[in-house]
């Protein structure tokens, strides 16, 4: 019998959510996403010790959100942990030279009141989130607003700064054409709600009407650590305003919006992490080399390009590489949830028999998370033959996604992706 809305928001444990910001978390925490397959073929009960079993963290890094400091017990938790992510500091560059270059191509028509400062507002995700803070940092590097403090680029929220004074973050200069323009951060802040939900979109939205009605005037770019925040802040601002706008995620909505004047975004090979994802589990059930199907080819075909993630092994993770989306390519990025070509190739299942994951979202409602990410994993799990049981959290404590692994003997395997980046233990306690 088909589970009523009710029923399914009480399972994912998302309150009031409305059932449409769900989204495709369909299975939340209480069936597979391989519903129609026969449950038989999963593992069952596993006998092996949950704290020997594979393990991914993905999205967010275990580490020190204060710091930045990787917690290297988390991610060396067992031989078979590893994190999936992306690299963040390329990225973060990638994000700084898209909108600089942008002004260099577009400075004629870009001063909108023509005072010769090149005024941006910026929409942090998360102070604490070490992907939130390489995006601020690469940006105010790249522009040269960013103002150093024990050998690193401050990556907090400044308030308002539109007369240029914040010790924070200061005024640059950047010479086009023979005339020199001052480039200065207006605004920034971190996009959380009251509930406590970081990356918040309605947040930003609002935000930048408070902006607008304050100094619109003299906003001529607005920047965002990722698409969720920067489309709301499109929508409700800068499209009527045809002031370009700057995001992260290379969204479907943010892609599409480039022809209407969204200014850019960063493709950060979502594709390639969710196999990753998966993949490294699914090498470590079988007892393969672990980069079986990422650097060497498995027996179906499958491979990855060697320009498209790397792996650092003291940190025991592997990271997509990025790409600009902007308005000379944006074409070839119109679909975020078509996977890997090169990965594509079903797994043979008598030699990778079926195997069950516990895998969460640490908020349903994120849209990268739940529009991107999730699809491709949904796609890649049935290529993988492994039985996914997706859990949504409500994107502000780690005890609503938690409190959904009450027997993780069930499971073969782990994918987390936490609220929090410090709260690795929350996890790792319950499979010890």
């Amino acid at each position: 019998m088909e589970m009523s809305r009710r029923r399914f928001l009480e399972v994912c444990g998302l309150g009031a959510l409305s059932f449409a910001s769900v989204g495709v978390l369909a299975g939340c925490g209480s069936s597979s996403d391989s519903a129609s397959s026969d449950s038989a073929t999963s593992s069952g009960t596993s006998t092996v010790a949950n704290k020997d079993k594979p393990l991914v963290w993905f999205n967010r890094q275990p580490s020190n959100s204060s710091t930045g400091e990787l917690d290297s017990a988390a991610l060396n938790f067992n031989d078979k942990t590893y994190y999936v992510g992306f690299d963040a500091n390329q990225g973060a560059e990638a994000q700084g030279k898209m909108v600089k270059d942008y002004i260099e191509k577009n400075i004629a028509t870009l001063d909108r009141n023509g005072d010769g400062i090149i005024g941006y507002v910026l929409a942090i995700g998360d102070v604490g989130h070490n992907d939130s803070i390489a995006r601020t940092r690469g940006v105010r590097s790249t522009l040269g607003t960013g103002v150093e403090k024990d050998g690193k680029v401050v990556s907090d929220p400044i308030g308002t700064n539109t007369d240029g004074s914040s010790s924070l973050v200061q005024d640059a200069t950047m010479e086009i054409g023979g005339k020199t323009y001052t480039i200065r951060e207006l605004a920034s802040q971190e996009m959380k709600n009251s509930a406590g939900a970081t990356w918040d979109a309605a947040t930003a939205g609002n935000a930048i009407g408070t902006w607008a009605s304050s100094f619109g005037e003299q906003i001529d770019l607005i920047v965002s650590n990722n698409d969720g925040m920067g489309m709301s802040m499109f929508n409700a601002w800068s499209k009527d305003n045809k002031v370009p706008t700057f995001g992260y995620d290379a969204n479907n909505d943010a892609v599409a919006a480039i022809a209407e004047g969204y200014g850019g975004t960063i493709s950060q090979h979502a594709d390639i992490q969710a196999y990753l994802t998966l993949r490294l589990l699914r090498n470590s059930l079988d007892g393969v080399d672990i980069n079986t199907g990422i650097s060497t080819a498995d027996d179906a075909g499958n491979v990855l390009a060697e320009d498209t993630y790397k792996y650092v092994e003291a940190e025991r993770s592997y990271y997509a590489m990025n790409v600009a989306v902007t308005a000379e390519n944006y074409t070839d990025f119109t679909d975020s949830t078509k996977i890997y070509e090169g990965a594509s190739k079903q797994l043979d299942s008598s030699k990778s028999p079926s195997k069950k994951v516990w895998l969460d979202i640490y908020n349903a409602a994120d849209n990268f998370l739940s529009s991107t990410y999730q699809p491709l994993l949904q796609q890649y799990d049935k290529l993988l033959n492994l039985t996914v049981d997706y859990i949504g959290g409500d994107g502000q404590t780690e005890s609503n996604i938690t409190n959904r692994l009450g027997n993780p003997s069930e499971y073969d395997a782990f994918a987390i992706n936490m609220v929090k980046t410090d709260n690795a233990s929350s996890y790792t306690s319950l499979l010890s």
